[in-house]
């Protein structure tokens, strides 16, 4: 039988947020019982299952969050969330692993399964909460800006579709390139350090040095032309995009 040990439940204040509706999936009835009690007190709906089968009989495209163990019965948490991934109507929901399996492997294929985050037992009940509210507002800004365009002049970015054209011609960008520049310009004027960069566009990459920002500044600039002058260096701090220059 598993065992695992957790804080005890805290009472805080209500956020002014909105009610997002998550899943608690975990066999361990009385952690369950936990997480929703604080995930409640901040103001999410939450519902549990106490299996991936009892997940699976769910309504699960009403979610915006799933809270996933992955050591359970016949159908992990692993395979349940590569069961999710498949499914076009499901693959965008949050998946965060909870669970015992903590080693560097598990996680990296907790990331692999396209998870959002991956949180090891013991874990602080506050800190949970916290990443809960941090992939909600990925989920929020994606869902914001997954059908706008960006427009610069004759540069024209798609985030949806990871595109970028210029004069009317797609310009090809490595997925880390194309990262930046929507990045920069989604905040046009607000200077990105290069440890910003890196956090935001390397989240779950270990042992990238700084000089990477460096060099794929340097070639997302080659290959956008006379838009490589809004790329600005802001010494001593990092880089920014401006709209006019």
């Amino acid at each position: 039988m598993k065992t695992t040990t957790f804080e005890q439940p805290v009472t805080m204040q209500p956020d002014q947020i909105r009610a997002n509706h998550i899943l608690v999936v975990d066999d361990e009835a009385d952690l369950c019982e936990i997480l929703q009690f604080n995930l409640e007190s901040v103001g999410f709906n939450v519902d549990t299952a106490y299996s991936a089968e009892e997940a699976l009989e769910l309504p699960l495209e009403k979610y915006d969050l799933i809270l996933l163990d992955v050591m359970m019965g016949e159908i992990s948490g692993f395979k349940l969330a590569n069961i999710l991934k498949k499914d076009e109507r499901l693959k965008n929901i949050p998946v965060i692993f909870i669970t015992a399996k903590s080693t560097e492997n598990d996680t990296l294929t907790g990331f692999n399964l396209g998870a959002e985050d991956y949180i090891s037992k013991p874990f602080s009940i506050k800190e949970v909460i916290a990443r809960v509210k941090v992939a909600l507002r990925h989920l929020e800004n994606h869902s914001e800006n997954k059908t706008s365009v960006i427009n610069v002049g004759d540069l024209k970015i798609y985030p949806e579709e990871k595109k970028l054209v210029i004069d009317g011609h797609t310009i090809n960008l490595t997925k880390k390139e194309f990262e930046i520049l929507l990045l920069l310009c989604e905040h046009p004027g607000k200077v990105f350090t290069r440890e910003e960069i890196l956090t935001q566009i390397w989240e779950h990459e270990s042992y990238i040095l700084d000089r990477t920002v460096d060099v794929n500044i340097t070639r997302l600039r080659k290959k956008i032309g006379r838009y490589s002058k809004r790329i600005v260096t802001r010494q001593g701090y990092g880089y920014c995009f401006e709209q006019d220059r």
